[in-house]
């Protein structure tokens, strides 16, 4: 069967763009309520086993690693190898991974304007509603949790509208070929070594 790279057009780029400031106040406003912040943190959430689940996602990481400079993408590739390899034997063993990203240099993510949606709203406590009505309950990261302990009265951000958006786009994207298309489930890193995403 015939595959093709899936590519993002630029107006779904730009409503992937879109979607991504709007988490990115969503937070801030959030945190702010909060009066929390990540400064000063001893932990640093990009060592973190995340998995991704949308071809939009990886399509617009893909999208921001062509922005960098020939050298940044061979050290990244070069430490994704190392992830995905490290990272398989640490799950062989029963263990979650904890596992510096490839993308994060110096302590800082090398793509941290085209992060994706996790890296963008974990932290603080937030709610998701999935379509069978079922409520999810996220606390938030243990300093947050720490921080909060005595007052419990911020609303949580609610992610959910954030995912219906990324689902239509994730429906723009793949169209007719999204009910046939492989289940993503992947970290950063697997990304970045499997190259751009083909149907």
């Amino acid at each position: 069967m015939k595959t093709a790279e899936v590519i993002l057009k630029p107006e779904v780029a730009r409503r992937v763009a879109e979607l991504y400031q709007d988490m990115e106040a969503a937070y801030d406003q959030t945190a702010k309520a909060l009066d929390f912040s990540c400064s000063g943190c001893p932990d640093n959430c990009c060592d973190s086993y995340f998995l991704h689940h949308t071809y939009t996602e990886w399509a617009y990481l893909r999208y921001g690693l062509k922005t960098l400079e020939e050298s940044q993408l061979q050290n990244i590739n070069a430490k994704a190898i190392k992830y995905v390899a490290e990272s398989e034997a640490a799950l062989a063993r029963g263990e979650r991974p904890i596992i510096m990203c490839p993308l994060n240099t110096d302590g800082r993510c090398s793509l941290y304007s085209y992060r994706l949606m996790i890296c963008r709203l974990h932290g603080v406590p937030a709610t998701f509603t999935r379509p069978d009505g079922q409520k999810l309950d996220f606390p938030g990261c243990f300093r947050c949790q720490e921080h909060i302990a005595a007052d419990n009265s911020v609303t949580p951000l609610d992610r959910t509208q954030f995912f219906r958006r990324l689902v239509e786009l994730e429906i723009t994207l793949l169209g007719h070929r999204r009910m046939t298309a492989p289940k993503v489930k992947l970290t950063i890193a697997q990304m970045v070594v499997k190259g751009p995403p083909v149907l």
